[in-house]
């Protein structure tokens, strides 16, 4: 029995041996290819060897016409605005004014119960002519001798006093009516006639819209780049299409240390009143005159980590390139570095490309594409092109 599991198992060996080696045989012949005509075998399936050409779509870079510019959002805001209040408690008497409507400097807009304070100051007036006929009739005594000249003098504060008092009088009484402190458009009021209001109580806004301001936020790094005068364009999601142009008022010296941003201010005409406080605006801050720049699209830029790259095409193949970008601007972005005008420049396909990748433009492959057929379809390429016949 041990000789006959010692022969089985020998016998197992070398049929595996023989297998082995006839599977070997077979992938060399066809690893080789078919003999040809004379003997001699085609070693290769394809002249040259190389890697296949990747399809891509490219660009040729050019420059355009591109204001160097920063763009910010920010808020409108009324060039005066105050919301108008009593300085005296009264019982409201007369509203002279209509929600919405415009108003100019000086109109009375609300007037109070004056009863009382007319009764001041003819208490005022009287007292104070008392005082007068008193001041008199002791200058002239004091002339004579028959009086001392502290009962003169006291005569003569009686009689400033009183002239205080009916100036006090008097100003209550132009208290009780509240006029507008500049041309506007008057808001809505929170008082009624008859409403009785103490000191410091909201009645209504009063707003000058023409000009508006409009402040927004840069970057703490355009410091050296904005100054007062700069013109600017302001654009409104409520306004679609619309652009009002502006110049920048001032700057706020102090950095807000929260956001490491400047604040600046600037004024916007607003002739036929479309724009309203609290408006959000988006500003486009002109910062230099216009000037051509080397343009691409954005589709044309490959990430990588912090740097930007394209991928130039250059006698056929892919030459990775990179480049320092400027400004970006609607789907479009400045070059400053790494490509010259006239470069072609690939815009989609790179993800397939490598630095020395063979390229073939989409527009020369479709030239490329061969005669219809009487069908009206491409004719089909000859799938053997470039490639040595077989036998």
């Amino acid at each position: 029995m041990l000789g006959i599991a010692i022969a089985a198992g020998g016998g197992y060996w070398f049929g595996q041996q023989r297998t082995r080696g006839g599977t070997a045989a077979a992938n060399a012949i066809e690893s080789v290819g078919p003999a040809s005509a004379s003997g001699a075998v085609t070693a290769d399936k394809g002249k040259g060897g190389g890697a296949p050409a990747v399809l891509v779509e490219a660009i040729t870079a050019s420059t355009a016409p591109m204001p160097q510019s920063i763009t910010a959002v920010g808020s409108l805001r009324s060039d005066e605005s105050v919301t108008l209040r009593p300085e005296v408690a009264g019982r409201v008497s007369a509203i002279g004014f209509q929600e919405g409507q415009r108003v100019t400097k000086g109109t009375v807009l609300v007037k109070l119960d004056p009863a009382i304070n007319e009764a001041e100051v003819q208490q005022a007036k009287a007292n104070l002519t008392l005082a007068k006929a008193k001041y008199d009739r002791a200058v002239d005594l004091q002339k004579q001798g028959f009086i001392s000249g502290q009962a003169r003098d006291e005569a003569e504060n009686s009689l400033k006093v009183m002239e205080a008092s009916l100036s006090l009088a008097t100003a209550k009484l132009n208290k009780m009516e509240i006029r507008a402190p500049f041309s506007g458009l008057i808001g809505l009021r929170s008082v009624s006639v008859g409403d009785y209001v103490k000191e410091g109580q909201d009645m209504v806004n009063l707003e000058s819209i023409d000009p508006l301001k409009v402040d927004f936020r840069v970057p703490e790094i355009y410091l050296r780049r904005v100054q007062v005068g700069q013109k600017l364009e302001v654009s409104l999601d409520a306004l679609p299409g619309r652009k009002y142009e502006g110049m920048v008022s001032a700057i706020n010296p102090l950095v807000d240390a929260a956001g490491r941003a400047i604040v600046i201010r600037a004024q916007v005409r607003n002739a036929d009143t479309a724009l309203r406080p609290g408006m959000f605006a988006r500003v486009k801050l002109l910062t230099k005159d216009e000037r051509d720049a080397l343009v691409l699209p954005e589709q044309a830029l490959v990430p990588q980590g912090e740097e930007q790259y394209v991928f130039r095409v250059v006698d056929g193949k892919a030459a990775r390139t990179k480049v320092e970008l400027g400004q970006r601007r609607e789907g479009k972005v400045e070059v400053v570095k790494g490509i010259a005008a006239g470069d072609t420049i690939v815009t989609a396909g790179q993800l397939k490309l490598r630095d020395g990748t063979p390229v073939t433009l989409a527009a020369v492959a479709k030239a490329a594409a061969g005669p219809k057929t009487d069908n009206g379809s491409p004719a089909k390429a000859d799938s053997g092109a470039g490639r040595a016949p077989k036998s």
